[in-house]
Formats: C-alpha cells, sequence, structure tokens
C-alpha cells in the first residue's frame, strides 16, 4: 500500500474517533445541564431495542411503521427541548469535517465504493501539490491588488490599447466566471500567457483554493515533471498508475509552465491526449484545465504542432498577462 495512502487512512480514523469523542463530551455535558435529553435519548434506545426484539419473533410491518412513528415524535421533542434552551438541533450530532464521507475518506457511488474528494485531495496535496503549490489556503482573491499594475496605456509597450491594471481586473472577472461556471459543459478552460512575475501562478492558486472548497479535486504539475512522469509510466520506470490516472480525470489540472519542457514527439502526443481527453470529458465527468506559460502566443504556436494548437485556440480562454513585475513593487 502507498505509504501516504496508509498516513491518510490513520489519520482519517484517528479523526472519526476524536470527531466521536468530542460528541460524547457534548452530550455529557448537556445531559446533566439538561436531564429531560437523557431521557428521551434512554426512551429512542429502549423502544429500537425492544421493537427489534419483536420484528425476530414476527415480521410484521406496522410493528416498524409504530416504531419510526414513536422515534420521529420523540426526536422532535428533542430538538424542541434544544432550541428552547438555545442550543442549535444538531448540537448533539457528530460534526464530521466531511459530511459526504463522515471523515471514512470513501463514498458509495452505484453501489461501488469509492474515494471521496476529499481523500484524493489531501493525497494529492502530500505526494504533488505541496511542493508547487505552498501556503495554498493563503491564496484568495480579496488578497489579489491590482494596484500593482499600472494605469498608463502604453501600447509600444504592451502592445494593447489598455492599461495593464484594467487588463488584470478583466482577467481576474474571467478566473472568477470559471469558478462559477466550473460544472457547466461548455465553459472553457483558461490559458494564461505572459511573463513571470505577473500573476499567472497566484491567480490559478486562487482559483485552486475556491474549488477545493467547493469539494473538487485539484492537481498542479509544472509541464516538465507531468510529461516525464507520463514517459517513465509509459516505459514501465513506474509502476503505479494513479498519477496517469489522476491527469485523465481529476476535476481541476493545472499545468505550469508549459514551454520549459524538452519537447520531442513522444512527449507532444502525450500532451496532447491528456489536453483532448479532458476536452472531451472521457471518464464521464466535467474536467476542466488551466494553463500557464511564459511563451507568448505566436510562439506557443511556433513550439507545438496543429493538434495542440487547435485545441488550446478553440477550447481555451486565452488571458495575457501584461505590465511590470510586480514582485518588486511588494518589496
Amino acid at each position: 500500500m502507498n505509504p501516504s495512502y496508509k498516513k491518510l487512512l490513520n489519520e482519517y480514523e484517528k479523526k472519526r474517533k476524536q470527531k466521536v469523542l468530542e460528541m460524547e463530551d457534548r452530550k455529557n455535558r448537556i445531559y446533566s445541564e439538561i436531564p429531560e435529553l437523557a431521557c428521551i435519548d434512554s426512551e429512542i434506545n429502549k423502544l429500537a431495542i425492544s421493537s427489534a426484539k419483536s420484528l425476530l419473533e414476527k415480521n410484521d410491518s406496522n410493528i416498524l411503521n409504530n416504531l419510526n412513528e414513536k422515534i420521529s415524535k420523540l426526536k422532535k421533542d428533542k430538538t424542541n427541548v434544544l432550541l428552547k434552551n438555545n442550543y442549535p438541533e444538531t448540537y448533539l450530532n457528530i460534526k464530521y469535517d466531511c459530511d459526504k464521507c463522515n471523515d471514512t475518506g470513501y463514498i458509495e457511488i452505484n453501489n461501488s465504493c469509492c474515494l471521496c474528494n476529499c481523500f484524493k485531495q489531501k493525497l494529492f496535496n502530500i505526494e504533488y501539490n505541496k511542493s508547487n503549490i505552498s501556503n495554498l489556503q493563503n491564496q484568495r482573491f480579496e488578497d489579489f491588488i491590482s494596484t500593482y499594475y499600472s494605469e498608463s496605456v502604453d501600447n509600444s509597450k504592451y502592445n494593447s490599447d489598455i492599461s495593464p491594471r484594467k487588463n488584470i481586473e478583466f482577467i481576474k472577472k474571467i478566473c472568477i466566471e470559471f469558478i462559477e461556471n466550473f460544472n457547466i459543459l461548455e465553459s472553457k478552460n483558461l490559458l494564461f500567457t505572459g511573463n513571470t512575475g505577473l500573476g499567472k501562478t497566484f491567480l490559478s492558486s486562487c482559483i485552486a483554493n475556491e474549488l477545493i472548497k467547493n469539494g473538487k479535486t485539484v492537481l498542479y504539475q509544472t509541464a516538465p515533471v507531468m510529461l516525464d512522469t507520463i514517459i517513465d509510466y509509459r516505459f514501465g520506470k513506474c509502476k503505479d498508475p494513479t498519477i496517469y490516472n489522476s491527469l485523465l480525470d481529476v476535476d481541476l489540472l493545472i499545468i505550469d509552465d508549459l514551454g520549459t519542457e524538452c519537447i520531442n514527439n513522444m512527449k507532444f502526443t502525450e500532451l496532447f491526449n491528456i489536453l483532448n481527453t479532458r476536452l472531451l470529458n472521457q471518464n464521464n465527468k466535467i474536467t476542466k484545465t488551466i494553463i500557464s506559460t511564459n511563451l507568448s502566443l505566436q510562439n506557443l504556436f511556433n513550439t507545438y504542432d496543429e493538434r495542440i494548437v487547435s485545441r488550446l485556440v478553440g477550447n481555451y480562454n486565452i488571458c495575457r498577462f501584461f505590465g511590470d513585475d510586480i514582485r518588486f513593487k511588494k518589496k
């Protein structure tokens, strides 16, 4: 078993036990404060036990219906008592971090047991994302400051009739719409092009952060590492298909530094396969991709073959970043 996978399973088991202990602690404290609640819960348990015995002796649906009616009434009484004493009705529920898998790491889909997205994302973060996206939870749109970008229009310098600030604000709007429309099949992917230090990686991370909050899975890979990993898998140097399969079916794949990889025909083919498979939703789910590159559009067209370029032009919102390196302005 993958060591990271095993470690995460242990963490999830410990977390579940801790959540149960926390609930028991709340229950003990509120029982001492409001004994009526303890009586209601005791009555619910007695009803369940007695009805189970009756069902074993006589298989009668009326017994079950009667039980459900009585328990439903007792639960309503319990809710009323909690609310009357200024406690939320969910106060005695176990408060899991993930409501989908109840912190087991697994969910059931079509009678099959599958990894929950929360577990997948943690695994991605440990094995693939950690070295690439640092401190992701602090990459937020509200921390993006457009005033670092110049308000001046300089067509000769930037080859644009709008200022760098107006441009970046427009790109930020596109990013937010990308998140809002993520589940729409026809909505486009994103291609970020421009020099270093203009916010491409930061905005990619902002998108990733928001989508993870929405329960989506995000995998971040630099183009050189991604393509080398695929080639290793193809030649049997890596027996584990996890990373290759994840590149195809992760909700959001972020490919950074496209154009810095060593170019050959095999890598062209693999890059096309990844992009095309994700565009065609061949894994029966909506998958989106963000590509970031320092290459200009013209250099992209000169570097990659027509199949790849046609996918980028036809299926990606192309966002050109321009201006002065904002990293120097932040110091």
